[in-house]
């Protein structure tokens, strides 16, 4: 870049931060007496009417300052070298918070109230992708003479409990064998795997105990095959009062995306697509970008998380274009790691 080049990204910067923080078109005065940008009125002037050409600002009056367009916000977000991460101390208060979870959907819950509380936007968080999880743990108890109870636990902390009929009552030591015989089939296998495992598993139980296992392998398949994956936790709605004039009209819209989840989901399954990519490893879709139509004027920063190298789902936080970008990002990488290493068990 030359230096006229590095300039005007500097000035394109100050603009972009000086909009997001006061909401007011900015004017050239404004950024000299606000900024040390080393050159005269004039010349910022002259800089400003480049990046309107440019169509990285635009004057939205006569006589007022200018404010970034969507491109403008790109560029901005493109320019970031380096993202200051959350200090040491908001960092432990994060992991703390995580760490008091007693179970997934509280750690969920949890990720969700911290993400739309530092960022004061609205936060997202999908439930891992079962078909990305192993089978950690099968227990099988018995609540009845001929009633039984399976609970799968997956490596994410995920926990699914059945109950099967019986049609006979079951002696203690078939049930003994028909826990270990069950175990034995899914034990650290993925979810697909283990229902693959699980069919052939009837043939090998004895007599006694065969038709139980058949009912437990029809419950199990279905547990661990046809659960759906589209299940996600919202925070923070309220937060888009706060800046309905930024959508422009289209804040009902975009309410109701949020409520039917569909346009959510398939952005935060396009963040996972993309993986650790863009600056801390999170990913920012600005206004068009997002290519929902029931968002326009919405911007959406998301990352994945995962444990041990896998990644499990996504999270992020939807707000206006006129965001916070380079606190948001930190954010959501900083609660992204730390929901992965605890679902991980680090």
């Amino acid at each position: 870049m030359s230096s006229t080049a590095d300039r005007r990204t500097e000035v394109l910067r100050a603009i972009v931060s000086d909009y997001i923080a006061s909401q007011e078109p900015v004017g050239s005065k404004s950024l000299v007496d606000r900024h040390s940008l080393g050159v005269s009125s004039a010349t910022i002037r002259n800089d400003m009417a480049v990046l309107e050409a440019e169509g990285f600002i635009v004057q939205p009056h006569t006589s007022s300052g200018r404010i970034p367009t969507e491109k403008g916000y790109r560029h901005f977000v493109d320019s970031i070298e380096e993202i200051t991460p959350l200090s040491r101390a908001q960092r432990r208060a994060i992991q703390a918070f995580l760490e008091g979870a007693v179970d997934l959907d509280d750690v969920l819950r949890r990720a969700v109230r911290l993400l739309s509380q530092l960022t004061r936007q609205v936060a997202v968080v999908q439930y891992p992708v079962l078909g990305r999880s192993t089978v950690r743990h099968l227990e099988v108890v018995s609540l009845a003479p001929t009633r039984l109870l399976l609970v799968v636990i997956t490596d994410t902390g995920r926990v699914d409990q059945r109950a099967v009929e019986l049609g006979a009552p079951l002696a203690g030591e078939d049930l003994a064998e028909l826990r270990t015989l069950l175990s034995e089939a899914v034990a650290d296998k993925r979810l697909g795997d283990a229902a693959e495992s699980l069919s052939a598993t009837p043939e090998r139980a004895r007599p006694g105990y065969r038709d139980a296992a058949a009912r437990c392998v029809t419950v199990l398949v279905e547990t661990l095959v046809e659960q759906p994956d589209d299940r996600i936790v919202l925070g923070g709605t309220a937060n888009l009062t706060r800046n309905a004039a930024d959508f422009d009209g289209s804040l009902r819209s975009v309410l109701e995306a949020l409520e039917e989840q569909v346009v959510i989901l398939r952005l935060l399954s396009a963040a996972q697509a993309v993986g650790r990519g863009g600056p801390a490893g999170v990913t920012v879709q600005i206004g068009e970008e997002t290519q929902a139509a029931e968002i326009r004027g919405a911007s959406v920063v998301s990352s994945v998380y995962g444990s041990d190298g896998q990644m499990l789902g996504g999270m992020g936080v939807l707000g206006p274009t006129r965001m916070d970008y380079p606190g948001t990002i930190a954010s959501v990488a900083a609660v992204a790691h730390y929901v992965g290493e605890i679902l991980s068990g680090h």
